[in-house]
């Protein structure tokens, strides 16, 4: 018995993309899936947008890698449009979510140990959380699933029942440092939280000295209808984390902060050979280009209600198989009465429909922000036919 050259990580399927156009991907046997996966949230632009192919085909022909030993006019620049956008005063640039949380949590800690509050390195996070694959990200998850093989978690993380807002109060103590929280859980299950939940935590932080931090990995850059998903809630946060839709495809992510949150990262506490590199700014350039505007954002919203109309009206014909819609924008959760993997499986193989699974029986649904009438109507009308085929496959 011999291990694949791929590391066997991933339980991977049998559809093997290799073009992509527009919110289609096209197999190797030629075969075209509608995308409403987008990489797990990631294509936001779709497969072939024109503007961010040019930037990153620029920007390769004139320099794609320096290191951070020097000046970043690109950085500077990106962070600045960043800034200028959200709450944050300053920006960390990395290659994934991952890092980017990472970089928050550290940003959290370096807070308070900055001024000498060594004992204050605790964060609050929340069950059915998704942070990431790292020792860091994994240990702020409370899902065992993510913990085993990999024992002994990193010290430093509480959980408290997501949306419970007396649980995550009852939690506070002398080594709080603050909150890590997804304002729209992703890998949960497409869960939003609640405004009373969302604007309670900034009041807990605001009251004890504690920092709020938000995972908007998955829910940023425009998925749920505004650019970052805090808006929705009246709120502002310390610390940001945000990757995936932020390259539309490019690995990049970044961590913003405020002033005030960023005091302990100073010059070599952290660091990135990659982060921000020339490359990675000219991909975020070309999404903050193309995104980054009201009418962008209010094609996201229109889209969005009127495929949850469309979800909301079409599960009332098998209620056996679905129970509710939920979710924000263009991210969007079905909650099936029973594991969605199989269903998944169903609407790929035999529909040419790409959707995702996530926690709480969710078929979860992040297309291209950039669909139009014409993919809802043709995603209807895939999974209508999935369901009808399904219900004939499934034994009595």
């Amino acid at each position: 018995m011999s291990i694949s050259p791929l590391m066997p990580v991933y339980p991977r399927c049998g559809f093997r993309p290799v073009r992509g156009d527009h919110c289609h991907l096209i197999g190797e046997d030629g075969r075209r899936y509608l995308d409403f996966a987008a990489g797990i949230a990631v294509n936001i632009l779709g497969h072939s947008h024109p503007g961010l192919i040019g930037a990153i085909q620029r920007q390769a022909e004139t320099l794609m890698h320096v290191s951070n030993l020097y000046g970043s006019p690109q950085g500077e620049h990106l962070a600045q449009r960043l800034v200028d956008l959200t709450f944050a005063d300053t920006v960390f640039f990395t290659n994934s979510g991952a890092e980017a949380v990472e970089c928050a949590i550290k940003t959290a800690r370096a807070y308070h140990q900055h001024v000498g509050n060594d004992h204050k390195f605790e964060l609050i996070t929340f069950n059915n959380a998704f942070h990431g694959r790292t020792l860091a990200t994994i240990s702020a998850s409370s899902q065992e699933k993510m913990h085993k093989g990999f024992l002994p978690l990193l010290p430093g993380f509480k959980y408290a029942p997501f949306d419970d807002l007396e649980a995550a109060r009852a939690l506070i103590g002398p080594n709080t440092a603050g909150f890590l929280v997804e304002p729209v859980q992703g890998e949960g299950g497409i869960r939003p939280a609640s405004d009373a939940f969302m604007q309670g935590l900034r009041a807990l932080c605001d009251e004890h000295d504690l920092l709020l931090v938000l995972d908007e990995v998955q829910c940023g850059v425009c998925r749920t209808g505004s650019f970052y998903a805090y808006e929705q809630y009246g709120i502002t946060p310390d610390v940001l984390a945000t990757a995936k839709g932020i390259g539309g495809g490019f690995p990049l992510g970044a961590c913003l902060a405020t002033e005030k949150a960023a005091r302990g990262m100073v010059a070599g506490t952290h660091g990135s050979t990659y982060g921000g590199n020339p490359l990675a700014m000219a991909a975020g350039e070309a999404v903050l280009d193309a995104a980054a505007n009201p009418a962008f954002l209010e094609h996201v919203r229109t889209m969005g209600e009127r495929l949850r109309a469309r979800l909301e009206q079409f599960i009332g014909n098998y209620p056996e198989l679905f129970e509710l819609v939920r979710g924000r924008g263009l991210m969007l959760g079905v909650k099936m009465k029973g594991e969605p993997r199989p269903f998944v499986a169903h609407l790929r193989d035999n529909h040419q429909l790409l959707t995702v699974a996530a926690g709480d029986n969710t078929l979860r649904l992040v297309p291209p922000l950039v669909i139009d009438e014409s993919h809802i109507d043709e995603f209807m009308d895939k999974l209508s036919a999935a369901a009808a085929s399904y219900q004939v496959e499934q034994p009595a």
